[in-house]
Formats: C-alpha cells, sequence, structure tokens
C-alpha cells in the first residue's frame, strides 16, 4: 500500500495557534472537524448565516467553547464570510442515492478521520478512499495537514491502481461536504477525471456508512489502543495496521475474506457475494 505522508509548520511568528478547540466536556475538537462542521451548517441552512450565529450554531450543536473571533478565522480560512458567499455553480451538485453495487469499481466513498497524537498535543489526519464492494482501502493519505490537494492525488492514485481511466466505465464517487470535497480543485480534478461526485446531504452518515464504518474500526484497533508520541510514531503504526486491514483482517460481508483478497478471487471469478444497495 502506498501512502502518502505531508507534514506542514504554518508557524509563521507571534502567538501560536493551538489548533483546537474544547468541547464543554473538555474534549478536544480540531480546527479541520470544527471547518467541516461550518461547511456542514453553511450547506445546511442554504448560506443565511454569518459567523456570529455559526458562533452560535458551534455552541448549542457541538458543545463547543469558541469565540466569534475564532469562527470568523475559520470562515475566512474557507472563504464563506457572508459578503463572499456569492455561489457560482461551475460544478453541478449531486446528491447521494441508494445504488445497486454488484461489483467492485461502482463506488468509492472517502472521508477523513481525526487523530490525536499525545506526546506534541497535536491532531494528524487520515484521509481514506474504500470500494464499498470489497472493503478495500485503495489508497490513503496520512499527514499533519489534508487538503483539497491530497484528496486529489488519493483519487488519483486509486484509479491507477485499479486501472481505470478515460474511456472506461468509472466509478461514483461519494464524499461529504468537507472543505478538501466542495473546493474548486477537487470538482476540477472530477471533471478531468470524468467522475461523478455525489456529496450526501447534510446530516445523513449513513448514506456514506462503509467508510464510517471502516473509521469505527480503525479508531477501534488501532487509533484507541495507543498513544502516539510522535507523528512518525502514529504513521509507522497506522501504516501496519493498513497492511494487516487489507490484507489480513476477515470481513463477515465478504466471506470471511481480508479486502484485498475478496477483491483478487471476485475479478478472477472464484469468489461471489450478492448485490447490495449503498
Amino acid at each position: 500500500m502506498e501512502t502518502n505522508v505531508s507534514v506542514t509548520n504554518n508557524n509563521t511568528g507571534g502567538r501560536p495557534i493551538p489548533g483546537y478547540s474544547l468541547t464543554n466536556k473538555g474534549k478536544k475538537i480540531s480546527d479541520e472537524q470544527i471547518k467541516e462542521w461550518l461547511c456542514e451548517l453553511v450547506c445546511s441552512d442554504g448560506y443565511p448565516y454569518g459567523y456570529n450565529k455559526l458562533t452560535v450554531c458551534l455552541k448549542q450543536d457541538y458543545n463547543l467553547l469558541i469565540n466569534r473571533k475564532k469562527v470568523y478565522r475559520l470562515c475566512k480560512e474557507l472563504n464563506i464570510l457572508r459578503p463572499q458567499r456569492k455561489v457560482h455553480k461551475r460544478h453541478p451538485r449531486h446528491l447521494a442515492r441508494p445504488d445497486k453495487i454488484e461489483a467492485p469499481n461502482q463506488l468509492l466513498e472517502m472521508d477523513l478521520k481525526y487523530g490525536y497524537i499525545a506526546g506534541t498535543d497535536s491532531f494528524f489526519f487520515q484521509l481514506s478512499l474504500i470500494d464499498v464492494f470489497d472493503r478495500s482501502i485503495i489508497d490513503y493519505h496520512l499527514g499533519l495537514s489534508c487538503t483539497a490537494k491530497d484528496a486529489v492525488r488519493v483519487l488519483k492514485n486509486s484509479l491507477a491502481k485499479r486501472g481505470l481511466g478515460k474511456g472506461m466505465a468509472l466509478p461514483k464517487i461519494r464524499t461529504d461536504n468537507g472543505p478538501q470535497f466542495i473546493s474548486n480543485q477537487f470538482e476540477e480534478a472530477i471533471e478531468e477525471l470524468g467522475l461523478i461526485h455525489e456529496r450526501i446531504p447534510v446530516k445523513t452518515p449513513n448514506m456514506n456508512a462503509h467508510i464510517e464504518s471502516f473509521h469505527s474500526i480503525l479508531e477501534d484497533e488501532c487509533y484507541s489502543r495507543n498513544e502516539f508520541n510522535s507523528f512518525m510514531e502514529a504513521y509507522s503504526i497506522i501504516t501496519e495496521y493498513m497492511e494487516y486491514y487489507n490484507q489480513r483482517r476477515r470481513h463477515g460481508s465478504i466471506n470471511f475474506m481480508a479486502p484485498n483478497r475478496f477483491y483478487e478471487a471476485f475479478m478472477s471469478n472464484t469468489a461471489r457475494i450478492e448485490s447490495f444497495s449503498a
């Protein structure tokens, strides 16, 4: 499994930005997660709110201890401050709907997960792409940041690993409304690759159920069992786990085979499962 590592240092002097906010129970929430919530709030309510009301939403809906100044900064980074909210629909939006999945390479889901590094009191990011039929994580990104550029690279790597290109039957790609996936850079790459990008309706994580299920497995079997002291330690442990997940971890839904083993068996016509809706 080829992985992508990104290390970014945004410290330009002055008081350092902590990169997280606390909930009213003391849990640390990364700024990238808060940005996802802001994008969800904006998409959900049709652009009616300025940063003051978005601050209230974050406090009431997500129990965050956060002030308006920080929300303003995050909105500015996302370019969703109210005066800039004129939407020019260059890229059509496709809402996710259930599809009948009968084989690999029909539907891919992509999402971002956040991990915590206790040794440096910071977050890292894992962006993974799953084939919903065979459950393989075809490619993923691990880094101290995660941008639209990283999402595009994971998508292109995944298509290359499956031998897919223009002129062929291509899979749909399904995501939530995170900032990496609603960016012009990601949508332009989708058009260039000739794909259809489905975005799930707001507050419907069940429409992205397979990648959400993988993230639960990843949390339970890897993240929660380790207290990472550095990013490189997290990278090493997670890379080893991802090899285990794809090559050796058995799934009841795919004939109790590991994802990559099942994919190979299905493509060689030596394994079958019933089609399903996703």
